[in-house]
């Protein structure tokens, strides 16, 4: 159900509203209203879904890393197992 704007009304009806509520504002009043309605008309739920998968993937990725870093008995004084640990070893 689409609700109408205060201009929308018949002829009569504006000046009822108006007494009853002392300000509606409009898009065009109220360039905060404007920015919030373009906001939501542009808003697409398919690319924050996307964004939100990629960032719970990477975090997962960083917790696997972790888990497997903490069962491992590494040497911290070598630079050649610290290099394998960064992918930078020699292949």
């Amino acid at each position: 159900m689409r609700l109408p704007f205060v201009t929308e009304f018949p002829s009569g009806c504006g000046s009822l509203i108006s007494s009853q509520f002392s300000f509606i504002p409009t898009a065009s009043t109220n360039p905060k209203a404007a920015l919030k309605s373009k906001i939501v008309a542009e808003f697409r739920p398919q690319s924050l879904i996307d964004e939100l998968l990629l960032y719970k993937r990477s975090e997962d990725q960083i917790e696997l890393k972790e888990k497997q870093l903490s069962t491992m008995r590494v040497d911290v004084c070598s630079t050649e197992t610290l290099k394998c640990l960064k992918g930078k070893a020699p292949r």
